[in-house]
């Protein structure tokens, strides 16, 4: 193994540490604005892993998406809510089963699918094979899903992102009119 994959290991398992530490951090706080903040961290932590792995699409999602828009929607929730968390008056055992139960049913349904990279996969049958030798050649791009998304279906990843943009935009407006404001009628009266 050369200098420089030895190197991009160790970061990746720098990284993966610091994103267990972190998701531990996170399940042991009650300081719910501590939690928003490490949630934020946690992102911006995976969008970097994802970034070392070549998949810089996803990194951008992640670092947008994950660390960008829901922190900001979680820290407008803090500001309407409290910012400790409250002792639960139930048992924690009904969510868990609940927990376990889906996970079990999520489970199940995938027995009957086949093998994760089997050469024998309908995915891997006909396009994907053309996909993976064309790509390279064609783009210049060395991760196949970065090159896909960009090139072949950028206006599609486009419209993702205008969708992303129209739903943040319209949910920080639904923010801002929970706020009373007096109407132009009220102000003269006072």
């Amino acid at each position: 193994m050369t200098a420089s994959l030895i190197g991009i290991a160790v970061i990746d398992i720098l990284l993966f540490t610091f994103l267990v530490i972190t998701a531990i951090a996170i399940a042991r706080l009650r300081n719910l604005f501590a939690v928003v903040m490490l949630a934020g961290v946690f992102s911006l932590l995976s969008a970097a892993l994802l970034a070392t792995l070549d998949a810089v699409d996803v990194a951008f999602t992640e670092a947008a998406v994950g660390a960008g828009i829901s922190t900001v929607l979680l820290l407008g929730t803090l500001a309407l809510t409290g910012r400790e968390e409250k002792k639960p008056r139930h048992s924690p055992f009904l969510p868990l089963l609940v927990c376990l139960v889906t996970g079990a049913a999520l489970i199940y349904g995938t027995l009957d699918m086949p093998s994760f990279g089997a050469a024998n996969n309908p995915a891997q049958e006909h396009l994907a094979r053309e996909y993976l030798e064309r790509t390279p050649v064609e783009t210049g791009v060395p991760n196949v899903v970065t090159a896909i998304l960009a090139s072949y279906r950028g206006f599609d990843t486009l419209g993702e992102v205008l969708v992303v943009f129209t739903a943040a935009i319209a949910v920080l407006l639904l923010l801002g009119a929970s706020g009373k404001r007096p109407s132009a009628g009220q102000k003269g009266e006072e």
